[in-house]
């Protein structure tokens, strides 16, 4: 009785490990199938999701012209979903390298530590910003006025419900669509962060910035003090933003850098070298 109990022990254990061995065998054919398809893209980057992998293609074949490698950096911004959906909340705050987009929000009582009021002979009036975005901010303009260049914050920090109000007026007055492309949902913004500034050159309205010397001058310099154009032209279908010559973000030296030299949004840099 007990050498029969071990047979059909031994033979159902046999029996179990085959069809493990076959249904992994066909899942790893399955998976490199996939794999090909995008160009076995996981063996070229560091930031390749599986648990995305099904979007990712489904994304190339919406978008056969666009490289593959932006495939995978579009899905992991969640670019194949619509702005302001899947969204999640930021879990980095506090830190230089934040990302707030349409995706990613903060929370509602969120307040950036080590905020500072910047020196007025920079500002239209009581504006702050986190530490090291103030130093650098000063500093920029500074160097800028050395050479007669005036470059003025007329926006910084705003706190959640002051978004709000501003929003919703803009809401008000173009309604919802067309705010979004231009303001920024409550929660949504980055100007929450303490780390954004929006600047003119107090002769012009900030929305004639790019017409100025000032403008020329924070294009070639900005990032020799850690920040870049947030929202460039031509980038809208990541940023989710029309163009803003207007608005800069402080990101850190090596960051704005790295961004000023290669051409990409803060969004594709979060994504391939700050989420992973």
């Amino acid at each position: 009785m007990k050498k029969i109990f071990l047979y059909v022990l031994i033979l159902f254990i046999l029996i179990v490990g085959i069809s493990l061995y076959v249904f992994d065998t066909k899942d790893n054919k399955l998976l490199d199938k996939k794999l090909k398809e995008l160009d076995y893209v996981n063996k070229k980057i560091d930031y390749f999701k599986y648990i995305n992998i099904d979007r990712y293609i489904d994304y190339k074949k919406k978008n056969p012209s666009i490289d593959i490698i932006d495939v995978v950096t579009r899905v992991n911004l969640n670019l194949d979903y619509p702005f302001y959906s899947n969204t999640s909340i930021s879990n980095v705050l506090n830190k230089s390298n934040i990302l707030v987009n349409k995706y990613i929000y903060l929370p509602i009582d969120y307040v950036p530590n080590n905020l500072e009021t910047i020196d007025n002979k920079y500002t239209d009036g009581n504006k702050l910003l986190v530490s090291d975005a103030r130093i650098n901010l000063e500093e920029m303009a500074m160097d800028a006025k050395k050479e007669g260049l005036n470059i003025r914050v007329i926006s910084a920090y705003r706190d959640y419900n002051y978004q709000k109000e501003l929003y919703n007026k803009y809401v008000l007055k173009d309604g919802k669509d067309i705010a979004d492309t231009y303001s920024a949902r409550p929660g949504f913004s980055e100007h929450q962060t303490g780390l954004v500034i929006d600047v003119d050159n107090i002769n012009l309205s900030y929305e004639q910035f790019e017409s100025t010397e000032e403008f020329n001058w924070m294009k070639n310099n900005s990032y020799k003090y850690g920040y870049i154009l947030r929202y460039p032209e031509d980038k809208e279908y990541i940023t989710g933003y029309y163009y803003e010559p207007w608005h800069y973000r402080y990101v850190g030296k090596k960051i704005a850098k790295y961004i000023h030299d290669t051409d990409i949004t803060f969004d594709e840099y979060y994504i391939r070298f700050i989420e992973k």
